[in-house]
């Protein structure tokens, strides 16, 4: 209706809108380089035998996936498939303590998310599993 005020809030700073406040909300641009990291540790952690840590990666990556969905609305189906897909086996693997077949559908997220950036006009953006373990986690067998 463009006879309606915005709807403003007052802040210690000044007033913003509502339209300002959603603007401000992370695209995903500023949420793909966590999922990357998230998804880079679960493998290594996988890989480690840190059962533990690779769940708890994956719980973050369904985090992220769904604020995602919330600030960009619009690719919310492509986003709920892919964690289908994806995030929903990988999940049973995880629970079984299986890498082979967790590696098999990991694999199958990278294919995956390389397609679905090409088919939102980003070819550009092609993303590879790095080939050392992060340094910053014991990514082992946990006590």
């Amino acid at each position: 209706m463009a006879d309606e005020k915005p709807i403003v809030w007052r802040t210690k700073h000044g007033e913003l809108t509502l339209g300002q406040i959603a603007e401000l909300q992370p695209g995903l641009g500023q949420l793909m380089p966590l999922m990357s990291e998230r998804y880079w540790i679960c493998y290594y952690a996988a890989k480690g035998g840190n059962w533990a840590l690779a769940a708890y990666q994956l719980n973050g990556l369904r985090s992220l996936f769904k604020k995602a969905n919330t600030t960009r609305p619009k690719y919310k189906a492509m986003l709920e498939s892919y964690a289908k897909a994806i995030f929903d086996p990988l999940a049973l693997h995880i629970e079984a303590k299986n890498f082979v077949e967790f590696e098999k559908c990991y694999i199958q997220g990278i294919e995956l998310a390389n397609k679905m950036h090409g088919s939102t006009h980003h070819p550009e953006i092609i993303w590879k599993l790095p080939p050392t373990p992060p340094q910053h986690l014991e990514l082992g067998p946990c006590v």
